[in-house]
């Protein structure tokens, strides 16, 4: 048995350096199509390492037995936005390829919808894919926000920030580290970051439609973030401590009713 384990978790290991490779096949075929300059190369390049690397220190960890279809479908994601953020990285030195980079944004995000349906449908939801997915989002919205600052200005920026600034404060604020409910309208937001972005930076509106769009954009997420911090306050506010001294019976019976009707509160 523990040699299968053994194993299994190289064929995993294995999985995630082919896909190291053929992220840099996809670098080869974007420098030989647009002629990419060396601030692409070198940040393609940065990013494949640091997926392969964080990827396989996630996978080490958490020791799944197979790396699942589903992450096969966020790692495919990865190495498209591996690609969209060379091209951001060369833009600097040279004029976009606009129609390349908006056509590799475009699959990525429509291929955010499929890994969570095969996740589902296969039984392979984990907690990894969860957060390797969501990492992958988070990162290609901060490069579009990235590219998208070039030609609106770097307040664009606060779009791409906002999650990873979030996550710095959580170190400060253990409580922002709660689990959150679900929401639609969480998901929806979230959703519009990349659609907001990309068409801003497909040049396809007037300046003050792309202008319009990306605020539409900020608004919403301010409004989601803050959103989730108040509860997350509250939440944490309501949460019921156990006193370091042991109590009668009686006011352990009063401070259970009350900590369930705080809960109660919390919930509504």
């Amino acid at each position: 048995m523990a040699l299968n384990n053994t194993y299994e978790a190289r064929l995993v290991q294995q999985e995630t350096a082919v896909g190291a490779g053929v992220q840099i096949l996809v670098l080869a075929l974007l420098g030989t199509a647009i002629g990419m300059g060396p601030a692409g190369w070198l940040t393609g390049l940065a990013f494949a390492i640091a997926t392969w690397a964080v990827l396989s220190r996630a996978l080490h960890r958490a020791r799944p037995r197979s790396f699942g279809p589903a992450n096969r479908v966020t790692l495919g994601r990865a190495i498209l936005v591996g690609g969209v953020t060379a091209l951001v990285a060369d833009s600097f030195e040279s004029s976009p390829p606009v129609t390349l980079l908006v056509g590799l944004t475009a699959v990525a995000l429509i291929l955010d919808g499929v890994d969570g349906k095969v996740a589902r449908r296969t039984g392979t939801s984990t907690a990894l894919g969860a957060r390797f997915d969501m990492e992958v989002d988070a990162f290609l919205i901060l490069v579009l926000s990235v590219y998208v600052a070039t030609l609106l200005g770097p307040w664009v920026l606060l779009i791409g920030a906002m999650r990873y600034a979030f996550v710095a404060a959580a170190r400060i604020a253990p409580w922002l580290n709660a689990p959150l409910p679900p929401s639609m309208a969480r998901k929806t937001v979230a959703a519009m970051q990349g659609i907001c972005l990309l068409l801003a930076g497909a040049d396809l509106l007037p300046y003050l439609g792309d202008l319009g769009v990306v605020l539409l954009a900020l608004g919403s997420l301010v409004w989601s973030f803050g959103r989730d911090v108040v509860w997350l306050w509250r939440n944490a506010r309501h949460t019921v401590r156990i006193p370091a001294e042991p109590e009668p019976a009686g006011a352990a019976m009063e401070a259970s009713v009350e900590g369930i009707e705080m809960l109660e509160l919390a919930v509504r």
